[in-house]
């Protein structure tokens, strides 16, 4: 499968925004955008025009793509089932996104990032309903429970990123640090989903 292999922080300095994909280093004087916050490249100091429609519209839809630590391809086929269901697609695109293993791992705090949870669900460290599943685009349900595996409870990763955690978490997640498990309650709401993005513009752009 092909990956973005990459500096994460060129994608974050493109966006012109932290999308927080380095983890612990976001959260640090480390992080390349503190101090260029201007797109990478030869020409990302110079003077440019006023972005057009379209070019809003793309520059959304790779924002949220890279948050969400996505391939072109990958981005387009979770639009089409966005687009397939009852409801506003822009919304049902976003849910889509927040319910893949690997972003439920990382917001459980088992993670510090959507990068790592990808490398540790691939290396076979959780189970979903005492099944192991190494697919990070696995599609949680309401109910299932996402458990660190016995012989990983002592990985040292997962346990710095729950030390870095608030005991409180989200609404639609419950988290119980002692077992190193948690469960998917329900779906959540777009306006309970903190995602710094416009998807209706990734609608718009799909649409034309």
């Amino acid at each position: 499968m092909a990956r973005y292999k990459d500096s994460v922080c060129k994608l974050c300095r493109r966006e012109k925004e932290k999308l927080f994909l380095k983890g612990q280093k976001c959260f640090t004087e480390k992080c390349p955008i503190e101090n260029k916050n201007y797109p990478p490249g030869q020409h990302g100091v110079s003077r440019r025009t006023k972005i057009s429609e379209y070019g809003i519209q793309l520059r959304e839809k790779q924002k949220i793509k890279r948050i969400y630590g996505l391939l072109e391809t990958q981005f387009r086929n979770y639009f089409y089932k966005a687009n397939k269901q009852k409801g506003i697609t822009g919304e049902n695109l976003v849910k889509l996104l927040e319910r893949r293993l690997d972003n439920v791992v990382f917001r459980l705090g088992f993670a510090s990032s959507r990068k790592q949870a990808r490398q540790l669900i691939r290396h076979r460290h959780f189970s979903v309903n005492n099944g192991i599943v190494d697919i990070p685009s696995f599609i949680v349900s309401p109910g299932d429970i996402v458990q660190i595996r016995e012989k990983s409870k002592k990985l040292d990763a997962i346990h710095d990123s729950l030390k870095r955690i608030k005991d409180s978490t989200y609404s639609w997640l419950s988290v119980d640090k002692a077992a190193l498990a948690g469960t998917f309650v329900e779906v959540p709401e777009r306006a309970d989903i903190p995602l710094n993005a416009n998807e209706q513009l990734v609608v718009e752009l799909y649409s034309k």
